[in-house]
């Protein structure tokens, strides 16, 4: 790529406006040359103190050293093999020092996305499927990202949602607490109670998400008292408090989540900007059993999977066990594909060939015969296990 000696950033901004759509905002009229530190040159040779850092990212500014001597390091070693399917040492590495680094005394486990948005997202799901509920409560003033479940999160219209609706479901927002205005951690407390009462009961919310501090809400400090508040209520209700600490982790309140300082310690965390010194990396550090819900034998989801028998004969019924992992699985709906899924996975594992597998698949019809109620679609709640028959079906 050739570049102009001599550039100019209202030759820049021309171009840019040319070539990239207004959606892509820019809040000053500069393009960067170089930076270091806290300091940035624009292509014009003028220096500049940086108070934005990228949006949070630079905790530890521009070209850090060590993180320069480590991604050189790391480019002459390997770029990307896809952990799934090549697994490398410094993803298991930084998991184990960030689950040192969370609070609470319990087990926890960590994986890794790329944004924040991706890191809000898989912590969402991650708690319904452990929980097997579906409601989330946020808060007023809040941001978790720009997808479109997160903007559904996000408790703020301009600029963000306006003209993307509509937005996933049963997502709430409560009132975030407010000295300024007046608003006290009693009222906010209330507005949750109020979501319970008016929009959607307790038994079937999975999460309350919320940061410790506001960005996008007008920097607003999350009273100690409202996140253990929020802690004894989830406890009480069986619900997931997640702690959305993308812009306010790594450091940037003085401890390296912002959360610690409430000793509060929540079931899930989020974190990405400067976690990695203005590289795309994020993460998701939670409690270990929490974690590992949406995780199972050959990918299979919360499922432990057992079949009735090493053989099987395309021609006749199969039986085949499915236990849930968990209790919280059990509410969770089961699809007949995730059912013709965990009758493949079931398979397999009991040593059929993948071939026979792979015709039975395809001319199996799986009818649910044991604790399961059609009309409904929810697994009795005071069962361990169904029994599932694949029952031969049309080509």
């Amino acid at each position: 790529m050739q570049r102009e000696p001599h550039l100019t950033n209202a030759a820049l901004l021309a171009r840019r406006q040319a070539a990239i759509p207004r959606g892509v905002g820019q809040s000053h009229p500069i393009f960067i040359a170089r930076g270091e530190n806290a300091e940035i040159w624009d292509v014009e040779g003028r220096r500049f103190v940086d108070f934005a850092g990228g949006i949070a990212v630079l905790n530890t500014g521009h070209r850090h050293p060590a993180v320069i001597a480590a991604v050189k390091e790391q480019l002459d070693r390997y770029t990307h093999t896809c952990f799934q399917v090549v697994a490398y040492e410094p993803y298991v590495e930084l998991a184990e020092r960030l689950n040192a680094k969370a609070p609470g005394n319990f087990a926890k486990k960590t994986i890794f996305l790329t944004t924040g948005a991706e890191a809000v997202e898989n912590a969402i799901k991650i708690a319904r499927v452990h929980t097997g509920r579906s409601g989330l409560i946020c808060f007023g003033g809040g941001y978790h990202g720009r997808t479109l479940l997160t903007l559904a999160m996000t408790g703020k219209v301009a600029p963000y949602k306006t003209g993307f609706g509509p937005f996933p479901a049963e997502v709430f927002h409560a009132t975030f607490p407010n000295a300024l205005h007046g608003i006290t951690v009693d009222e906010s407390m209330a507005s949750v109670e109020a979501i319970f009462k008016n929009d959607i009961e307790a038994a079937r919310v999975a999460a309350i998400i919320i940061e410790p501090i506001q960005g996008e809400g007008g920097f607003n400090v999350a009273p100690p008292e409202l996140l253990q508040r929020l802690r004894a209520l989830c406890d009480a209700h069986g619900i997931l408090l997640i702690a959305d600490e993308v812009q306010t982790g790594a450091g940037r309140t003085g401890t390296w989540l912002a959360v610690e300082q409430s000793g509060v310690a929540p079931d899930l965390i989020t974190m990405a900007k400067s976690m990695a010194g203005g590289f795309p990396i994020s993460a998701v550090v939670g409690r270990a059993e929490v974690m590992d819900a949406a995780a199972g034998e050959r990918g299979s989801g919360p499922l432990l999977l057992r079949a009735d028998g090493k053989q099987m004969d395309r021609r006749a019924a199969t039986r085949v066990v499915v236990r849930l992992a968990n209790k919280a699985a059990i509410k969770k709906h089961i699809s007949p594909h995730s059912l013709r899924h965990a009758f493949v996975t079931a398979c397999l594992d009991a040593g059929v060939p993948l071939r026979d597998v792979q015709i039975a698949a395809r001319h199996s019809d799986p009818r649910m015969t044991t604790r399961y109620d059609r009309a409904r679609g929810n697994l009795d709640r005071h069962a361990n296990y169904i029994v599932v028959d694949f029952i031969e079906g049309p080509a």
